[in-house]
């Protein structure tokens, strides 16, 4: 199932920019599309934006136009870019991927990485 690392969470204030970046290693990596994930206190795990080993983008109507996520086959990482940041974007963020063409639903989910906190302030 391989390992996926997170870096790039941090603090910022409300309408800031953030840069998530996913790292892989151990998986057949063009195999996967990968993805974000986030879950805030008390709510569940929820999509936040996948890509398709082909770059196919599919991403929540909650970020749409404001966060964009990209592919390097070469580099093996994933990038999320999250701009016009809201205090309800706070979260703890999860990168995750699946050998299914899409992100149905969690159990479709073969690798988690450990998370990175997003906090956005007001």
């Amino acid at each position: 199932q391989g390992q996926l690392q997170e870096s790039g969470g941090g603090l910022v204030q409300t309408g800031g920019s953030l840069r998530l970046s996913c790292a892989a290693s151990g998986l057949t990596f063009t195999s996967y599309s990968m993805g974000w994930f986030r879950q805030a206190p008390g709510k569940e795990r929820e999509f936040v934006a996948s890509v398709g080993w082909n770059g196919a983008t599919a991403y929540a109507d909650s970020v749409k136009g404001r966060f964009a996520i990209s592919r390097d086959n070469l580099k093996r990482t994933v990038v999320l870019e999250m701009n016009s940041l809201k205090v309800e974007d706070t979260a703890v963020y999860y990168c995750a991927g699946t050998l299914l063409p899409a992100f149905q639903n969690l159990a479709a989910v073969a690798s988690w990485g450990q998370g990175t906190q997003v906090t956005v302030s007001s």
